[in-house]
């Protein structure tokens, strides 16, 4: 373990993605000044080594303004273009970290091991002179006259500029409880309120269809309903859980009925279980197998559609009889059938929480951080990078390239360099 320095000229408080890059791109483009690393756990990335199932997924293939939510999308935009894709991906083939692609165009690295990545970064932040202080907890962030007064639990340390990259509140044993937030505050931030994002949803205990679907899978459209319209559509795979619904859509969709639910407003959740499709074109098709297949069973038909065991709890649900033929289908169980696979209402109650969330939605005002530097509007000398603003991504990769991109912002800044790409 390094010892904690009294001085330095860049303090980063927080040693995950967006802390070590900042210190590497800081490092690599001006070696003269003193980085140092604080971080409160024993060992720093933990998030990073239990990210992708411990395979980490560094980032995609394509990454926009589109794949965010929180923020002005013009901000976020400008700081994803400062560094975008290829220059990640040949950062992480510079630290022997190549990468391949998998399914929804996710990146991850070629060995599928977290521990690479993480191991890659902290040698890289050693190799361009950062020092990292782990098991050092930040307790606060003063201005002093020469810039700032970083108060730790083992010490103080003396910093001409700060930087916040705490991460958010979620998954807080890695060591994001969310006390950046409160320093960033303490130094003139307004905090945006926090929820959990990409966070498993809760359905009501006395639901069949997750209490009997544990463990199926199958293709959704989850439609986000608030004050009685439609706000958001997402489409992927659902994995019914004893608790409820997990798998991307329903982690994607649950910072928006977080969001709803913190504006005191009306929301709701319902699922198309035939993505794509709408009422009128499934009744016509029931239509059509009626005609040409008039002996099929109404059940061996649904299950061509969904999964068997779900096909059986939506006949069920609906009290159905699916060993009726296709020719004798009465009219309005057809379409009650059909509206339920385009409109199945999930009753959701709340998610997992922070505990089991995969991001933070809410944070500092991107409003009061400057996209060319990410140095602090009101508080000259302080950067703000990663999870600490208000800039949440959907799953695949994306919450990482923002960690990626800002840090290399930051960095650059830090380093009173060009916000050219550098060289290794």
């Amino acid at each position: 373990m390094n010892e904690l320095p009294r001085s330095c000229d860049v303090a980063i408080v927080g040693a995950g993605a967006a802390g070590l890059a900042t210190a590497i791109f800081a490092g690599r483009a001006n070696r003269s000044r003193s980085l140092v690393l604080l971080e409160s756990a024993k060992r720093p990335g933990a998030k990073i080594l239990v990210s992708g199932g411990t395979r980490c997924n560094v980032t995609n293939v394509t990454v926009t303004e589109h794949d965010f939510w929180g923020g002005r999308a013009s901000v976020i935009r400008r700081v994803l273009r400062a560094f975008p894709i290829p220059d990640t991906v040949a950062f992480f083939r510079d630290l022997g970290v190549p990468l391949h692609e998998e399914a929804g165009g996710k990146l991850f690295p070629d060995t599928n091991r977290a521990r690479d990545v993480l191991d890659a970064l902290l040698r890289e932040a050693e190799r361009v002179g950062a020092t990292v202080v782990p098991g050092h907890r930040v307790l606060g962030v003063e201005r002093s006259a020469d810039g700032f007064r970083v108060v730790i639990d083992r010490g103080d340390l003396q910093a001409a500029a700060v930087v916040l990259a705490t991460g958010g509140q979620s998954l807080p044993k890695s060591g994001s409880d969310g006390a950046g937030f409160a320093i960033a505050k303490q130094l003139g931030h307004t905090i945006v309120p926090t929820t959990p994002a990409l966070d498993p949803l809760v359905l009501a205990r006395d639901d069949r269809m997750h209490g009997e679907l544990s463990g199926v899978s199958q293709d959704v459209e989850l439609a986000v309903w608030i004050d009685g319209a439609i706000a958001v559509r997402v489409t992927g795979a659902l994995l019914w859980t004893h608790i409820g619904a997990s798998g991307p859509v329903a982690l994607n969709v649950s910072r928006h009925w977080l969001r709803a639910r913190l504006e005191g407003r009306t929301v709701s959740i319902t699922a198309n279980l035939r993505p794509g499709e709408q009422f009128g074109g499934v009744e016509a098709e029931w239509i059509s197998l009626a005609r040409d297949h008039p002996k099929a069973w109404v059940q061996t038909t649904l299950a061509a559609m969904v999964p068997a065991s779900a096909a059986a709890v939506l006949l069920r649900e609906l009290a159905i009889d699916g060993r009726v033929s296709l020719a004798h289908f009465p009219r309005e169980d057809r379409r009650r059938l059909s509206r339920a696979l385009v409109e199945w209402p999930l009753p959701v109650v709340g998610t997992r929480g922070y505990t089991y969330a995969e991001a933070t939605a809410g944070g500092v005002a991107l409003t009061e951080i400057d996209p060319a530097t990410m140095e602090s509007r009101v508080c000259p000398g302080l950067f703000l990078v990663g999870e600490m603003l208000d800039v949440d991504g959907r799953l695949g990769g994306f919450n990482f390239q923002w960690a990626w991109s800002s840090g290399f912002v930051a960095g650059r800044a830090l380093a009173g360099a060009s916000t050219r790409s550098p060289t290794v």
